[in-house]
């Protein structure tokens, strides 16, 4: 339970609530004690000595004592629940703050759909966990050892069962719990499988219904499905074990309270009233060891979550701020590579980059090419420390990116990623979602130089017509449009545009490139495209091959000495265009 008691830093902020709900639970205790010694008095002198009138005057005193009682379970529910959720939306938004500082690495690592579990179902275990943890907290440990000091009291000879049931009850529920752990781990690890699963499907529904591929991910997921299935039956299959052998050590109580009980009241040892009580106050004991068994389960399948919680929380971003680092100032977009070294698994694994060295100026138009694996994304990601070089480095205006503070970096540069992402909302929302506070004619300005402003003044709401998810009502060419309006909007030092008009028509693509060509913002532009005709122009192009750059230059340089450039040429022309094309 370390797990547990490492989040619950979280709930300090809710002290007040998570201290009253224990405190009125321990009113409720008070009077559940308080009953059977009551009824006691009824039995062993109201009926006994035919004093109805002490009979109503005790009863009496026994419904006052259940409305205080219950004024205290309902406060401690109230209170408990107060403390839980608030505890629950605090690790909640607490990870998704640290799932938004996590480096590209710690999400490939943690995967989208493991993250959804924990944020949602692994949270929701803690959550529920604390709320009975502070109803059960108190009145459990109170109630046991309330009850079975007033059952000493009332029946000291009858209290010697107690030293024969509690044991073992209590032996029961640590075997159980030491062997729940591992299952409940086992059903959220699959549960974060189930996860990922439909957030893929979700995600490329289109995909698989044009490709006809239903069945096949249905049998997957129902692979998945059955896995966890399998794994919460054997978790549930033990917790479910528990209650019947607590129940026969309750009821063996039960038969051996009223056979040595009932001899002893036979020999004038004990009144009936004294063996009720003391029935009562082994029925409350007893049970209050199965709320903790109970309790004990929860605890334990919470812990399983907190865990995975941590993992998250715990996590130290792959790319982070050097101590040292400064605020960028106002930038020029001179980009340096000073051989660059980069592997996903770090400078022991499989390299992806290998001894990159490169000069941008300032205003220059970089295009890169190269086959699919060759490393074009990873070296354009490196600009703005997605990911961080393992060898070598990147620097701008000669500084080390490694230098400058993240977000005074990523202020400045402004990437097209190759998959869109819109968010849900209106057009003009996603067109300033890197700039807030852009004006309506510069929002249009940039849509134009996309070549966005037309089909968007198509639609009835023009730039406040809502997106659905994703930007679902929109087609590739057009969701890729509304990305690069969005980069060009923000007015950077350095544009990235990586494989973003692949969705595009060659004649549209042109035009946006040939904008760009003419565009008065001054900046540096890395292009990396498959087309050579978004190449040409260029200042300069880079052919990667096999995480190296195998030759630069104009196209026209390249397309007389490069073989691979010229492979590349001649899959998207005829020998006779590239003649041209090489003139």
């Amino acid at each position: 339970m370390q797990s547990l008691r490492r989040i619950a830093i979280y709930m300090k902020p809710f002290w007040l609530p998570a201290l009253l709900a224990p405190l009125l639970m321990a009113l409720e205790v008070a009077m559940d004690l308080q009953q059977p010694r009551l009824l006691q008095h009824i039995i062993d002198i109201g009926i006994a000595q035919r004093d109805l009138g002490y009979v109503r005057h005790t009863g009496a005193q026994m419904i006052v004592v259940a409305l205080i009682g219950m004024v205290g379970g309902v406060g401690c529910t109230i209170y408990a629940m107060i403390a839980g959720i608030n505890f629950g939306a605090a690790i909640r938004g607490r990870v998704f703050e640290k799932i938004q500082q996590l480096s590209f690495g710690n999400l490939d690592r943690l995967q989208t759909g493991g993250l959804v579990t924990r944020i949602t179902n692994d949270v929701d275990q803690v959550q529920e966990t604390a709320m009975m943890f502070l109803r059960i907290l108190v009145r459990a440990p109170l109630l046991t050892l309330g009850s079975l000091i007033l059952a000493m009291l009332t029946a000291p000879k009858l209290s010697l069962l107690l030293l024969v049931i509690g044991p073992l009850l209590i032996l029961l529920l640590i075997l159980v719990n030491n062997k729940a752990h591992p299952l409940f781990t086992r059903v959220q690890n699959s549960l974060d499988r189930v996860n990922t699963i439909v957030q893929e499907n979700l995600a490329g529904v289109r995909l698989v219904k044009a490709f006809v591929r239903s069945p096949h991910e249905i049998s997957r997921f129902d692979a998945a499905s059955d896995d966890l299935c399998g794994e919460t039956v054997r978790a549930s299959t033990l917790v479910a074990g528990i209650m019947p052998g607590l129940m026969l050590l309750l009821n063996l109580g039960i038969i051996g309270t009223l056979w040595f009980g009932g001899l002893s009241v036979q020999r004038g040892e004990l009144h009936v009233g004294q063996l009720i009580a003391f029935i009562n106050y082994l029925l409350q004991m007893l049970s209050s060891l199965m709320m903790v068994g109970m309790l004990l389960m929860r605890v334990t399948r919470a812990d399983a979550s907190a865990a995975r919680i941590l993992e998250v929380l715990e996590s130290e971003p792959e790319v982070q701020d050097a101590p040292q680092a400064a605020l960028a100032p106002p930038l020029r977009g001179r980009v340096t590579f000073e051989g660059v070294g980069f592997g996903y698994d770090g400078a022991d694994g499989p390299p992806v980059l290998q001894e990159i060295a490169l000069t941008a100026e300032p205003g220059q138009t970089i295009a890169i090419l190269g086959a699919t694996g060759s490393g074009k994304s990873t070296l354009v990601q490196l600009i703005p420390r997605l990911y961080d070089v393992t060898a070598g480095c990147v620097r701008i205006d000669g500084l080390d990116v490694r230098d400058i503070t993240q977000d005074s970096l990523r202020a400045q540069i402004a990437i097209v990623l190759q998959e869109t992402v819109l968010f849900s909302g209106t057009i003009r929302d996603n067109l300033r979602f890197g700039r807030a506070d852009a004006t309506e004619a510069e929002i249009a300005a940039a849509a134009q130089m996309a070549q966005a402003h037309t089909f968007i003044s198509g639609f009835p709401e023009g730039y406040d017509t809502i997106l659905g998810q994703r930007g679902v009502n929109l087609s590739g060419g057009q969701k890729q449009r509304l990305a690069i309006a969005r980069a060009l909007l923000a007015r950077p030092a350095i544009l990235i545009l990586d494989d973003c008009t692949s969705a595009v028509d060659m004649g549209t693509e042109a035009q946006i490139l040939a904008d760009l060509r003419d565009w008065t913002h001054p900046c540096t532009r890395f292009v990396i495209a498959q087309r050579i005709g978004a190449v040409v122009h260029a200042d300069s192009i880079l052919v990667l091959d096999g995480g190296r750059i195998v030759d630069s230059g104009t196209h026209a340089t390249l397309v007389r000495r490069c073989a691979v450039y010229q492979d590349i040429v001649r899959s998207q022309f005829n020998e006779q265009e590239v003649v041209g094309l090489g003139n």
